[in-house]
Order: structure tokens, then sequence, then C-alpha cells
């Protein structure tokens, strides 16, 4: 049975309180990601702890899902050559990077605490262009990239002595080829198929604004029951 002191400790949380941006869902531009990009700039002037973090959820070939947070990379807007699109960053040998190979389409949530704000997109993903993804690598701490070098992510990893070995190795490997990219470092870019805005409001009244791709409309705008 579920511990009730707990629950109702949980229960009496407050939840946002009044300082929390306005939005008008009339206002909103045609197309979600630059309503994505606007709700990042002001999460960003606003001082929001993290702001590009954020969850990306894939299944398996089974169906079995899985979800963990990492960071945003870039939001690209659509031109009249190529769809818009999320972008985040990977090793393709991965649990990700392999539930993607499976099956390419996932889920994404952002959510800004301090502004009661959440983002929710899914749709279909593809590897991004290798100058992208190399770029991404490079950009990274030598001890990041070391990291990824030394290791299998996710697998178990050693301890004591091996471990130090293991990652002097790297970082002495990163230190002489400052250039190098694994191959299964891989940029990934999300093209929404939905997208919903979340904005919490004073006494819980909630707004929420979803965007739904249609071929014969563009996208589709619904608000939707909290």
């Amino acid at each position: 049975m579920a511990d009730e002191s707990l629950r109702d400790l949980l229960r009496s949380l407050p939840v946002f309180g009044d300082d929390v941006p306005d939005f008008d869902p009339a206002a909103a531009p045609d197309d979600p990601l630059e309503l994505l990009v606007e709700w990042l700039h002001r999460a960003i002037e606003a001082g929001v702890s993290q702001p590009h973090a954020m969850v990306l959820a894939t299944a398996d070939p089974d169906g079995q899902p899985s979800a963990r947070t990492l960071l945003l990379k870039d939001v690209t807007l659509p031109t009249p050559d190529e769809s818009g699109g999320v972008w985040f960053a990977t090793l393709s040998d991965s649990p990700k990077g392999r539930d993607l190979a499976a099956n390419p389409r996932a889920a994404l949530l952002l959510y800004w605490r301090e502004q009661g704000r959440q983002v929710r997109i899914s749709g279909a993903v593809a590897h991004g262009d290798r100058d992208v993804s190399d770029r991404d690598f490079l950009a990274r701490h030598p001890a990041a990239r070391a990291t990824v070098l030394a290791g299998r992510q996710s697998e178990p990893m050693p301890s004591g002595e091996e471990l130090e070995r293991e990652m002097a190795s790297a970082r002495e490997f990163v230190a002489v080829n400052p250039n190098f990219v694994p191959e299964t470092w891989h940029s990934y870019v999300l093209t929404p198929a939905s997208v919903e805005f979340w904005q919490s409001a004073p006494r819980r009244e909630q707004r929420r604004l979803r965007y739904t791709a249609t071929p014969e409309r563009g996208w589709q705008r619904d608000m939707l029951w909290p």
C-alpha cells in the first residue's frame, strides 16, 4: 500500500506561482518551430536553469520504451528547400542510437519549471550531415571526448586501475589527435509531426496548443482540454 503520508506531502507541494509568462495562443505563429525558438529565447533571457535540457524517448524493436535527458543542440526553421527540425547528438551504437536505427521515430520533452512551460514534440528522426556531427563532437570539451572514446555508452564500467588506464589512454589519444571524430558519433534531426505547447497559469488555468502536420493544409492548430 502506498505511504499515505508521502502522498499527502506530495499533494501539498506548490506547483506554479503567479509569476509565469503570458501565452496567447491566438497570437502564436503559423509554424511551431518559430514558437519553440521564441520560447527558448524567453527561457534563456529569464535565466531558466538548463533550458536546453531535453528528454528523448525512443522504443526498441519490441516496443520497449526508454527515456533519458540530453542536450538540445539546435532548432532549424524550415526553408523552401528543407524541413525544419530539432537537433541532438549521440553515438549510433548507444542504446538510443540502436533504438533509432530500428525505429526511427522519437518523442522529445522540454520543461521549464520556472516559467511553468512544457513543449512536447514527436516525429521522424534521421542522421544530420556528417559535417554537423563532426563540428558537434569537436566542440565538446577534450575530457568529454575522451570519455566517449574510452568505453561503450551505458555498458558496465570497469573500476580502479583498469578504468584509470583506459581514461588515460583516451585522454592521450585526444591530445595527439585533436581533430578525431568517431564514425559512430552522429547528429540527429527530428522532423516534427506533432508539437504541443503547454503553459501553466494562476488558478490552474492551463493552456495547451497543439500543432499537427497535415499533407493538405500544412500545420493544423488545436486547443486541447487540460
